[in-house]
């Protein structure tokens, strides 16, 4: 057992779990980083262990375990998922959550999460299953690298790919991935954020530079331990400097991922010609950092889980943190103790010999460095130094006895393998340490590896034996009874750290937060219903239901229903198809109103544009025809004078293009009036320039000013942010949830806004009277959602504002 790799997942895990539950350290998320190369060693070094014991690997038997070993946790984690997001979820959000474990079912959560980064109108809601697409990035190394290295091995005589050359072999493979990988990351990072950090192609590399470090054993087993002992605690104090200089608004993975990368390296190269238990690395060696990393795949699988749906009914605060933390420790050492361990060590499926027959314990080579008659007084001595009664593979301590008389005969069950009736004197012991050097570490790796997180396999040396004796059905029956024995009492420790777990939880809960039930809880409440109101009452009558929304205990029936805005989003707006970057603009379809009417407005800019031209469109229809409304722009592309970065590429590469065909529609058929209207977010220029809000409202004003006569440009404020709807709404949660507080920096651009139109003699309207009350923002006036997410407003909504927009227009001597 690599007892400084234990704490080494542990480190790892605990950075994770603390950036996404409390945000510190604020770089935490590059644990995962050192997941990969964890896992790309350990993976490694069990192929070439078989490589070098039969000359092959058994891709059938290598599948089997790693799906026993990682399968059962992971999916017990996917059910109770899905079933809790139709209880605390919306519709929407419960059916996106199917479809993220549906993706993780399959290994390609990666490219889902990557492709929904780019989506502009994709919700911003964290998935609860968010977490498994390193899972599915290790997978997918898992499932493509065996059959590289047995592909690549089989060009080779078999006596030369079961020694040096078959390491070699591996060593230019996994040199080639590093070289590839890197160049992918370095490449896409800078173009595409989102899909570099998801991206398998960009995150290889990593459990390729693992693979480069199990395939070089031999070399670094010659390293001075003094030498390799300086390198782990180099390692380990690059590891947690990395957890806090990597800056998460920072596109990663190139070049930050470097920092935890050759931090895991050095550690794991560092302990390879130590002594396996690695006192002098305490940090990682100590017993509670090696039983962190032993349950660090349950406690990976869980923590995000329960930090989602802790946020969902769970007023944010030092109690909910509490609560959340119980929660993930119970589920965490309960999965440990009554899934993850018995079903990974399920005597299932059986080793077999070359002629297909089950044995206990496949043949192991001698050691490279020794030859099989030097290994074998070694192996001796070994067996001859062990008390009375030890079980070979078994773990011993004063006064252990051997549970039943026939488990003295016969290694126990370990990796899949079904032991088999053996004298003890010709059973390989489970370590065999390096006869060269004592203390030395152990040879390679002979056990399955788990995905990040997942407790470390035993790292061995193989030593020779005699052939094994073909396993019996008596023995196969022995082997279930002995599996019975071991794991029963730990599947009822399971279960009453479970029980035990579940009550302390509920009772923290109501300390916390007092019974019957959480705030917000929703009642049954009647449909709300609107009163014809004309033109001169709309803002009043609609200022009073933003009134009566913020102090409303219950949802009233919405027309549509929050699901109905959630599923539609942006595909609703009768403008969308004129806001999408792969579609030019058409004056015709993208226009409203009499085609030969006196006056021509254009609304322009980015998806906040798209959200009102529902009001426009319905303006022009109830002019008489007066007006003519053309609704033209780019969700994602700001109309402004500088190239502002998107988190879509499409939009990037398109957005200057989009601005200059808008200023030929405008050129075609002149504006008498343009609304422009833009995100009111801080942005950064493709240069790298930040832009605060005077920075601009100036390259709006300076883009548009040309394309209408002086004093006939409005600049049309979106609405404060609000909630995120598919995050704060839910059947368990009140409308209080999602009420939100007009941000800093909305107003520092509506001021912006208003002193550019000032100093032009243009217009600036403003968006809080018609969807805040006393800078409160609400999900809802009336029977209305006011928005579909957090951004941009529902086309109900927008229709709505038509009379409001009309009059504000008309007060300013601009309709």
């Amino acid at each position: 057992m690599r007892r400084d790799l234990q704490g080494l997942r542990a480190i790892a895990v605990l950075a994770v779990v603390g950036t996404h539950l409390t945000g510190w350290p604020r770089g935490g998320f590059v644990g995962v980083d050192v997941f990969f190369v964890l896992s790309g060693f350990l993976v490694t070094g069990i192929l070439l262990s078989e490589l070098r014991v039969a000359g092959t690997i058994r891709l059938s038997t290598f599948f089997a375990r790693r799906l026993k070993r990682l399968l059962p946790a992971a999916l017990l984690v996917m059910a109770v998922v899905v079933a809790a997001g139709f209880a605390l979820f919306s519709v929407v959000r419960a059916e996106r959550t199917v479809g993220d474990a549906l993706a993780a079912v399959g290994l390609v959560s990666n490219w889902r999460f990557g492709l929904e980064g780019r989506d502009y109108f994709a919700a911003g809601d964290v998935s609860p299953l968010q977490h498994f697409w390193s899972l599915s990035v290790e997978e997918q190394f898992s499932v493509a690298w065996p059959v590289m290295v047995l592909g690549a091995a089989m060009l080779l005589p078999r006596t030369i790919r079961r020694g040096r050359g078959g390491r070699m072999t591996v060593a230019v493979l996994a040199l080639a991935v590093i070289a590839l990988s890197g160049a992918a990351a370095v490449l896409l990072t800078p173009v595409d954020a989102s899909m570099a950090y998801f991206s398998t192609t960009t995150r290889v590399g990593e459990l390729a530079v693992g693979a480069m470090l199990a395939a070089s054993r031999g070399p670094l087993r010659r390293l001075h331990p003094a030498v390799g002992g300086a390198m782990a605690w180099a390692g380990l104090g690059v590891v947690v400097a990395a957890f806090f200089v990597v800056d998460p608004t920072e596109p990663f993975p190139a070049p930050w991922a470097a920092l935890p990368v050759a931090g895991a390296a050095l550690v794991i190269a560092g302990g390879v010609a130590g002594d396996p238990r690695h006192r002098h690395l305490f940090p990682l060696s100590n017993p509670v950092a090696v039983a962190i990393g032993d349950v660090s795949y349950s406690l990976y699988l869980w923590h995000l889980p329960v930090i989602v749906f802790a946020g969902v009914v769970l007023p944010p605060g030092p109690a909910a943190l509490a609560i959340t933390a119980l929660g993930i420790a119970v589920l965490t050492v309960a999965t440990y103790l009554g899934v993850e361990q018995p079903l990974h060590r399920l005597p299932w499926p059986l080793a077999t010999r070359q002629d297909g027959r089950p044995v206990a314990v496949p043949p192991a080579p001698s050691t490279p460095s020794a030859s099989p008659a030097a290994a074998v007084p070694a192996r001796a001595s070994a067996l001859t130094s062990r008390p009375p009664g030890w079980v070979p593979g078994q773990r011993y301590y004063p006064g252990s006895r051997p549970t039943t008389p026939a488990a003295a005969g016969r290694a126990p069950a370990a990796g899949g393998h079904a032991p088999a009736a053996a004298s003890p004197t010709l059973a390989a012991p489970a370590t065999v340490p390096d006869t060269r050097r004592p203390g030395t570490a152990p040879a390679h790796p002979s056990s399955e590896t788990p995905a990040p997180g997942a407790s470390a396999p035993a790292i061995t040396a193989a030593s020779p034996v005699a052939p094994a004796t073909p396993a019996t059905p008596a023995t196969a029956t022995e082997d279930w009874a002995t599996w019975r024995e071991r794991f029963a009492p730990r599947a009822a420790m399971a279960l009453t750290s479970l029980v035990i777990g579940a009550g302390a939880t509920v009772l923290a809960v109501l300390l916390a937060y007092g019974a019957p039930a959480l705030p917000g809880m929703p009642t049954v409440a009647p449909a709300s219903t609107e009163a014809a109101v004309d033109a001169g009452d709309a803002l009043a009558t609609l200022q009073d239901q933003l009134a009566a929304a913020t102090t409303a205990d219950a949802w009233p029936t919405l027309h549509p229903s929050l699901d109905q805005a959630l599923r539609d989003s942006s595909s609703a707006n009768p403008a969308h198809d004129c806001f999408t970057p792969d579609r030019a603009p058409d004056a015709d379809s993208c226009s409203w109103g009499d085609p030969g009417a006196a006056h021509h407005l254009y609304l322009v800019g980015d998806s906040s544009a798209m959200a009102y031209a529902p009001a426009f469109a319905r303006l022009a229809a109830e002019s008489g025809g007066a007006w003519r409304v053309t609704t033209v722009g780019m969700y994602g592309c700001r109309f402004t004078d500088v190239l502002i970065e998107s988190r879509d590429p499409a939009v990037t590469a398109g957005c200057d293009a989009r601005k200059r065909e808008v200023s030929a529609l405008v050129s075609a058929a002149p504006a008498d009036l343009v609304v422009v209207s833009n995100a009111f977010t801080l942005a950064r220029s493709v240069d790298g320039r930040d832009l605060g809000a005077g920075d601009l409202a100036s390259a709006t004003a300076r883009l548009v000013s040309a394309w209408a006569p002086p004093g006939r440009t409005v600049y049309l404020a979106p609405p404060p942010h609000g909630a995120d709807l598919g995050r704060c709404f839910s059947p368990v949660t009140g409308p209080s949830a999602c009420l939100s507080a007009v941000d800093d920096v909305w107003t520092q651009m509506q001021t912006a806004a208003e002193a550019q139109a000032a100093t032009t003699g243009d217009a600036a309207i403003s968006a809080l009277p018609f969807t805040c009350w006393q800078g409160i923002c609400p999900a809802f006036a009336g029977d209305t959602p006011v928005r579909y997410d957090d951004t941009h407003v529902t086309p109900a909504f927008a229709e709505r504002l038509t009379p409001i927009l009309r009059a504000a227009l008309a007060d300013r001597g601009l309709y």
